[in-house]
């Protein structure tokens, strides 16, 4: 360890360009600093000289970090995070607390899954800030950086189901959130509907618009039905699940999507919402964190407040059913 390197770096300095580089913006960092915005300038002065590189570049929408600064970025808050483990207490308090936490989210867990809980985060935790980006593929590897605190999206339930489509990979820790099923969504409309038969014929005949998740083409169904030498005609593909309904609105292509998000969206878009003409295994909303996250004490607070609600959720879901 050279400590004569390391004793050229102000711990401050670090902690300001980590909240340079969340906020992109001198103001908003300042705010969170507790510092005025000429002494921020005056930091990001002296790292510019550190790390001899201007480290952000303004533009109309706020600073934007350049390569180098992006380099540093998971570096400084995986450091700035075991710092923070060394010198917090083991306790938490929402109350006062002012920490950032990360998401990343399916697109149908915002109308689904956000509202079971969000409100009574914020109220107890006023302060806190959530920061939310769509899932991706990426997600996993961001998680072991410390880059993302919580994911959430869907999971097959059949281990050998999750084998074809997304197995969490070591050191990922997950609880199941809520079940759901896949409806098929048309316009009000739609061919399909003066059918006499709703089946798997007239299902297959159809053109469908697919949402591209984790960077994948297919989903369980895809595999499913590949099992039986059948396959669906797929028309278009789509980065997210608003932009599938939308589309079904305009044209003939059906969508295939969870149960409660279809239910929402035909309301909102005036669809129309068919069963799936098919069996096919329930999928779970499932929450995601990495096992370094499990001990510490904000992450644990907010991880068992969302999987209390959304257990509630399913407990009101299952009553419901047997009623």
């Amino acid at each position: 360890m050279n400590l004569n390197q390391l004793l050229r770096y102000d711990l401050s300095l670090l902690i300001c360009l980590h909240v340079l580089l969340e906020e992109s913006n001198v103001t908003r960092a300042a705010q969170r600093l507790h510092l005025s915005q000429s002494a921020v300038s005056k930091n990001l002065a002296k790292l510019r000289e550190q790390f001899d590189d201007p480290l952000f570049n303004r533009t109309s929408r706020g600073l934007y970090p350049t390569p180098k600064a992006l380099s540093l970025k998971p570096g400084l808050k995986s450091l700035l995070g075991h710092i923070e483990g060394l010198t917090v207490s083991d306790e938490f308090n929402p109350a006062t607390s002012d920490r950032r936490f990360h998401f990343s989210l399916v697109e149908s867990a915002y109308p689904l899954l956000l509202p079971r809980f969000l409100g009574e985060i914020l109220d107890a935790a006023p302060s806190i800030t959530l920061d939310t980006q769509a899932w991706s593929g990426q997600t996993f590897d961001a998680m072991a950086r410390g880059e993302v605190d919580f994911g959430i999206t869907g999971k097959d339930l059949n281990p050998a189901d999750a084998m074809l489509t997304m197995m969490p990979p070591k050191g990922i820790i997950y609880e199941e959130l809520y079940q759901d099923e896949q409806r098929v969504i048309v316009r009000k409309d739609h061919p399909v509907l003066k059918e006499a038969k709703w089946d798997l014929d007239t299902y297959l005949k159809q053109r469908h618009v697919q949402v591209r998740c984790d960077g994948s083409d297919r989903w369980l169904l895809d595999y499913k039905l590949a099992e039986r030498g059948i396959e669906r005609d797929i028309a278009m593909y789509v980065p997210d699940f608003n932009s599938a309904a939308s589309l079904c609105t305009h044209t003939d292509l059906v969508f295939t999507a969870p149960a409660h998000f279809a239910a929402a969206v035909a309301k909102q878009l005036n669809l129309h919402v068919l069963s799936l003409p098919t069996p096919l295994p329930p999928m779970a909303y499932t929450l995601f964190w990495h096992q370094s996250q499990q001990s510490d004490p904000g992450h644990s607070w907010l991880r068992q407040l969302i999987i209390s609600r959304c257990r509630h959720m399913t407990e009101i879901a299952a009553a419901d059913e047997n009623r």
